[in-house]
């Protein structure tokens, strides 16, 4: 059984954490979350009842994990510094255009639906490719790709 749970672990260990990235933005954590993921997996691999991929199983265990590290952060309504501090490369002027740029993507990105809104941080932020997103959520690459178009036109829409 070690051995079954070292192999899932080499297979799909880079995927959650890919995926993770793509929702956290932020290496450490999602590295951090991804020890986490496999951690509940292997407590839990007993409940796994092959009904869907084990990629995906454990990207959602990974989700559930994520969920509950934002339920924490809400709590504690701490706020990095770092996003205060303008970058030094820029003149405040551009810095401040590219802050509301990326606020407005980001705002339009929020106004999708599931699985959309997943879709598409998926695309920006993690770079997965369509067939990896489409056997993440269970789905055939060409969803993917179909659903990833939609919700930029509806992005295109609210910009």
């Amino acid at each position: 059984m070690a051995e079954d749970l070292e192999e899932i672990y080499r297979n799909h260990a880079q995927s959650v954490f890919r995926y993770l990235l793509s929702l956290t933005h932020d290496e450490d954590l999602a590295e951090e979350l991804t020890e986490e993921t496999f951690y509940r997996a292997v407590y839990s691999i007993h409940t796994y009842n092959g009904s869907c991929k084990i990629s995906v199983w454990l990207c959602q265990i990974a989700k559930h994990v994520w969920y509950q590290e934002l339920g924490k952060r809400k709590r504690q309504q701490t706020q990095e510094l770092d996003e205060d501090i303008p970058s030094t490369g820029r003149s405040p002027e551009e810095a401040m255009l590219l802050k509301s740029s990326k606020m407005d993507l980001y705002r339009a990105i929020h106004k999708l639906d599931e699985p959309m809104r997943e879709i598409v941080h998926m695309r920006i932020s993690g770079e997965f490719s369509f067939a990896e997103i489409g056997e993440i959520l269970g789905k055939s690459e060409n969803w993917a790709r179909v659903t990833f178009y939609r919700a930029k036109q509806k992005m295109m829409e609210v910009l």
